[in-house]
């Protein structure tokens, strides 16, 4: 023992050990383990469906058109999102090919940047060891495990959400305390744009009432105008605006559509997406992180003596932070659930701290149940992989590559009573498909699926929209020429295709089959444009 270590002083480790020189930094190691953990499985089941499939579709589009500005859907404008989500994806399979986990990779990078921007605040606001505690429950709650593989929207805007408001209560707690502010402020409003183009008003309206009720509970009331930073702001526009003003140019209807139809009237109307009663997240969220949620029950805020005041204000962030996630999802009918995915990052924490003091506890009872839980959250994550990688049975993988492999370039595709989202990705198409439907169905707009997205974008292109629309009444007019058809049509639709002449059954996979449908010569004024 040293001198120094003998009078009770910590000594920083050599540098050199055993004459080697340590490379990685201290906590390098555990951050790349926790996204190995998360990453693992990034390419070992195929893309769900319809959310990755749209959503890596879009990107894919983004590729083979060439055109970054617009996000198209089979060739139609893609409103519905701004385009962050397809830029990344569509950046991440140019460098690393087309296929599943480089679709996946950008929700799984910035599921790693959220982890870190919450793992450095925390750190400085409650301590180290609450926030390794926090990132090691988060990263084993079997919801975000699943999400941070999921190719959708959703954990990049949860990302993005959850770095604003830790970005703005550090600054805020920063302010209070007279130490430097003005980096966090200014990120967490580089972070609210980057939200926006993930998602839309979302990204700055909710981290916003987080942080200004959070504030008002803190009676730090004044403080709201000065993080309402000018230079803040002007990174924000600088970000998230000029992509809001360059499309108007080509869609001069996209503002509305956008901002008051997708925001407002989506938010407070029906017939959207999965409509739920309002108690649904409060059900859903805890079911969604067992074993975990179990310890919420144990949570409290600490003893003024016990960390100081930016411990308790943390605490109390938190706490505001899960309950205005939860309410501000639970008031529209529609409830997708993952919506309420920026809860996770509150939760963790809240969770952390009895899980954490379980865990220092000098009863084996109480160590051993926190050990429990944390095996058994493991548990479920690996349970969840193998089963989605060996019973999900509704992609068309196979179908695709049967389709690549049988169809000439050149040759037409339709699809038949649906849209496949992954047909187009997997077979590599470098053309819109036609969709033979009932498109004068008057109940399209009641119901929120692939129909109805691909209806709402016929006015912003309906040259393209007659050729890529086609009513069922026009039949299978494209056979007409030289070349077959190839038709992808559900298994329960095939009667359909089946009935024509010179149609083959070519290959069938999850409840869809490929047919091939000879050609023919076609009266005069027959063809579709194509």
């Amino acid at each position: 023992m040293s001198p120094d270590e003998a009078h009770g002083l910590r000594v920083p480790a050599s540098p050199h050990v055993g004459g080697a020189r340590r490379i990685v930094p201290p906590g390098v190691g555990a951050a790349v383990a926790l996204i190995g953990w998360l990453g693992f499985s990034i390419g070992l089941h195929p893309l769900t469906l319809p959310d990755e499939g749209r959503y890596v579709g879009v990107a894919w589009e983004m590729i083979r058109s060439g055109d970054w500005l617009v996000p198209t859907q089979n060739g139609l404008p893609f409103f519905h999102k701004p385009p962050l989500f397809y830029w990344l994806t569509a950046l991440s399979m140019e460098a690393f090919g087309v296929n599943v986990a480089a679709a996946r990779l950008a929700p799984l990078l910035l599921s790693g940047l959220a982890m870190l921007g919450l793992w450095t605040t925390t750190r400085r606001r409650a301590g180290e060891a609450i926030a390794n505690a926090t990132l090691l429950v988060l990263a084993t709650m079997p919801f975000f495990f699943a999400a941070a593989d999921y190719a959708n929207l959703d954990m990049p805007v949860a990302a993005w959400i959850a770095l604003t408001i830790v970005f703005a209560a550090d600054a805020a707690l920063a302010m209070r305390n007279g130490t430097p502010w003005r980096r966090q402020l200014v990120l967490a409003w580089a972070c609210a744009a980057l939200g926006v183009l993930a998602k839309g008003l979302i990204g700055i309206v909710l981290p916003g009432i987080v942080v200004i009720v959070w504030l008002l509970a803190m009676r730090r009331l004044r403080m709201i105008p000065r993080l309402v930073s000018p230079l803040g702001i002007v990174v924000f526009l600088v970000i998230a605006a000029p992509w809001f003003l360059l499309v108007p140019e080509r869609h001069p209807g996209f503002l509305h559509f956008f901002f008051v139809y997708q925001h407002f009237e989506r938010f407070t109307a029906g017939g959207f997406n999965n409509p739920q009663p309002w108690w649904f997240y409060v059900v859903v969220l805890p079911g969604l992180t067992l074993p975990w949620s179990l310890w919420l029950v144990r949570a409290r805020m600490p003893e003024r003596s016990n960390g100081g005041v930016d411990r308790r204000a943390w605490h109390t962030l938190m706490w505001i932070w899960l309950a205005v996630v939860v309410a501000f999802f639970s008031v529209p009918q529609s409830k997708p659930v993952g919506y309420v995915m920026p809860a996770l990052f509150p939760l963790a924490f809240l969770i952390a701290g009895p899980a954490l003091a379980a865990w220092r506890s000098q009863r084996r009872a109480a160590r051993r149940a926190a050990g429990a839980t944390l095996g058994l959250a493991v548990a479920i994550c690996l349970g969840a992989v193998v089963f989605v990688a060996t019973r999900y049975d509704r992609d068309q993988t196979a179908l695709a590559h049967a389709l690549r492999d049988a169809r000439a370039p050149g040759d037409p595709v339709v699809f038949v009573q649906e849209y496949f989202f992954d047909v187009p990705l997997h077979a590599r198409l470098r053309e819109p498909v036609p969709v033979i439907a009932d498109w004068h169905d008057p109940d399209i707009f009641k119901r929120d699926n692939w129909k109805r997205e691909l209806a709402e974008a016929a006015p912003f292109a309906p040259e393209r929209a007659a050729t890529l629309l086609v009513d069922a009444r026009q039949g299978f007019a494209l056979r007409c020429g030289k070349a077959p058809l190839w038709a992808v049509v559900k298994s329960a639709d095939e009667a359909i295709v089946a009935a024509l002449p010179d149609a083959t059954r070519v290959a069938a996979s999850h409840h869809a089959a490929l047919w091939r449908i000879a050609p023919r010569a076609c009266p005069a004024g027959e063809a579709l444009p194509r």
